[in-house]
């Protein structure tokens, strides 16, 4: 026994164990399906997304979905042959729901592509042997299916300090690990070398219920010379949940809302830590995994290495399955396992068990009744909660409640539902009443989102109104002294023209009077002529003589003042200036701006793209550098 103490678990059940249908025998390998279904969504994030095509060969080990998300994971052919499908397949969830996945016809051949393996890893660097682990695909092979590779990369303000190897497997029924451990302690300690080096932590914990003696004994036998904890623990239900493992060996409790992680210790399931040795040591990719065929359906119950893909039907006619016996197909243990609805779902990373249980084996629960007050749900609670109180808020969808008194701590290890004498359906509660905060969460999340874009845009719309007024107020300033000026030059050839106007108006007064006075004597003239004409006289003459020169004088004073007074009379007028080239030029900027503008307007509201629209704004602003710079060389030149 190991010297490291232990702290006892609060709460937890003893279920009957049943493990001894399945872990008599070595692991056995499953035969080679026909075709491979091979979901593109096999652990917690992210769906990958495929890298292949219908009609492509792919060798085993090839990479055939990848995602650039943070938390995703990689999917490899887990065998050679031709893509003949990709789209909507089976899958195993509860709900029954299609997912994509990539379909592969197997060819019999098993052609491995070019592998790289790390043998000694030692060589290399933390960062480098992480991206060997993406790279391979690993998700978490015990639980939820997390991307190990992020789950190794602590923050560097959270180091490391205890690192925790799960091998408890305390799930009825479920011998996966056991077996694992028993037949590859060797290779989980060289990967746990690995996460040592990746990690550097202080203190390694390998933990195992003490119900596997064997398992036990094996990995003892491979840790010698290392100084690496191999922990036999209480076998207790659920020992195995990560928090509820880490108050056994440490002593702490993790907060809620908290991950291990931020007290400075990490959990790998053993099934994790040998496809991590796989991957550096072998170089292979995630692509199979070991999954117990267990139940009194099945004839043979057994462990097999299946490849990732395989589907349940095959694997359970393998074992033997006995239709007239099945009376329900659990997909995990009968603890926190659910029914599996269609036989053709492929197995997944995280497919541990197949349980093919007949009706004696796990009889229809009894019909619900109301809840009795007992208390026996709190007792056995391994999390510290109070199910009948989270059960009351769950059935009147008090999310409020709920999250204060902590819903998403509960693990869902079923324990409550277990020990009720009311056989309420607790977990079942808990599940849809999770399933409602997150879809209420995400609802919420997505209106902030759009209240964000909302907003951005008012203050967007608001500033462009802001740099318009700006600009209409600088042309109303121009357009002002540009009026002014005009104004003081209308004074100027006003009052220059109303000189003008004087001296043309005194010329043309004085050409009249000539005009007058060149008449009149014209007038006097012919009279004295035809007095001449009938009578003769000298004086007659005499007097005619004077009016001729009197008119000739008349006449050459008027020739005079006539060319003076249409002078005058022309320099008053001005004639109507024709427009500059500056002024057509700024004209035509301005004209420019508007359409400019206008092209802008309605590439936003069709939603057009992020580059036309960025290509657009550049235009009009260059638009509107050009006419900034004519109205500077407009006021300059005024």
């Amino acid at each position: 026994m190991s010297s490291w103490p232990i702290h006892p678990l609060r709460g937890g059940v003893h279920p009957p164990e049943c493990k001894t249908l399945s872990n008599q025998t070595p692991i056995v390998s499953a035969p080679l399906a026909k075709q491979l279904i091979v979901p593109l969504l096999q652990h917690v994030g992210s769906s990958a997304q495929a890298c292949v095509k219908v009609g492509d060969y792919v060798r085993k080990g090839q990479l055939i979905a990848d995602s650039s998300n943070l938390i995703s994971a990689a999917v490899h052919a887990p065998s050679s042959g031709i893509v003949s499908f990709i789209g909507p397949q089976p899958y195993p969830h509860a709900s029954g729901q299609l997912l994509d996945a990539i379909v592969i016809d197997t060819d019999g051949l098993e052609t491995w592509c070019e592998l790289q393996p790390a043998a000694n890893f030692t060589d290399f660097t933390a960062a480098e042997l992480l991206e060997k682990i993406r790279q391979a695909g690993i998700s978490g092979l015990g639980g939820a299916g997390f991307p190990t590779v992020v789950k190794l990369s602590p923050r560097a303000e959270q180091p490391i300090r205890t690192l925790i190897i799960n091998g408890t497997e305390c799930e009825p029924y479920i011998t996966a690990d056991d077996v694992l451990m028993r037949e590859k302690a060797n290779q989980l300690m060289l990967g746990i070398d690995i996460l040592v080096h990746i990690l550097q932590p202080e203190n390694v914990l390998i933990a195992i219920e003490d119900n596997k003696p064997e398992a036990l004994a094996s990995v003892r036998q491979a840790n010698a010379g290392r100084s690496y904890h191999v922990v036999a623990i209480p076998t207790i239900y659920p020992s195995g949940g990560e928090r509820q493992l880490i108050q056994i060996l440490t002593g702490q409790e993790v907060p809620s809302a908290q991950l291990p992680a931020q007290l400075g210790i990490l959990c790998q399931n053993v099934g994790t830590v040998v496809a991590v040795h796989d991957a550096v040591i072998a170089g292979k990719p995630l692509i199979s995994r070991i999954t117990t065929l267990t139940g009194q359906a099945l004839q043979n119950p057994m462990n097999v290495e299946c490849l990732i893909g395989t589907p349940v039907i095959d694997l359970l006619e393998f074992a033997g399955l006995q239709q007239a016996q099945l009376n329900r197909l659990v997909l995990g243990g009968p603890m926190m396992g659910f029914t599996l609805t269609s036989l053709a779902a492929p197995v997944i990373k995280t497919t541990n068990c197949l349980l093919a249980a007949s009706a004696a084996e796990l009889p229809p629960p009894a019909p619900a009744m109301p809840c009795i007050r007992c208390g026996d749900c709190a007792e056995v609670c391994p999390a510290n909660l109070l199910p009948q109180q989270l059960h009351f808020y769950a059935l009147g969808e008090d999310h409020e409640q709920l999250q204060a008194h902590n819903l998403f701590d509960c693990i869902e290890c079923g324990a409550c539902a277990y020990v009720c004498p009311s056989s309420i359906p607790l977990v079942q509660y808990y599940r849809s009443a999770k399933a409602d905060i997150r879809e209420q969460a995400q609802k919420q999340a997505k209106a902030e989102h759009a209240k964000e874009r909302f907003e951005f845009r008012q203050e967007r719309l608001r500033l462009e109104e802001e740099r318009k007024e700006a600009e209409r107020q600088a042309r109303a300033e121009r357009l002002a002294r540009s009026k002014a000026e005009r104004a003081k030059k209308e004074a100027q050839a006003q009052a220059s023209g109303s000189a003008n106007d004087a001296q043309t108006g005194a010329a043309e007064a004085e050409v009249k009077r000539l005009k007058i006075a060149a008449s009149m004597a014209q007038v006097a003239l012919r009279k004295a002529e035809k007095q001449l004409e009938i009578h003769g006289t000298e004086e007659l003459q005499s007097q005619v003589e004077q009016l001729r020169v009197a008119a000739a004088q008349a006449k050459q004073a008027l020739s005079a003042a006539t060319p003076a007074a249409t002078t005058t009379a022309s320099t008053g007028k001005t004639a109507k200036a024709e427009p500059s080239a500056t002024e057509q030029a700024l004209k035509k900027a301005k004209i420019a701006v508007a359409m400019k503008r206008a092209a802008l307007r309605k590439a936003e509201r069709s939603e057009a793209p992020a580059e036309t629209l960025s290509a657009l704004q550049d235009e009009l602003t260059e638009a509107e550098q050009d006419l900034a710079k004519l109205n500077q060389t407009e006021e300059a030149s005024v």
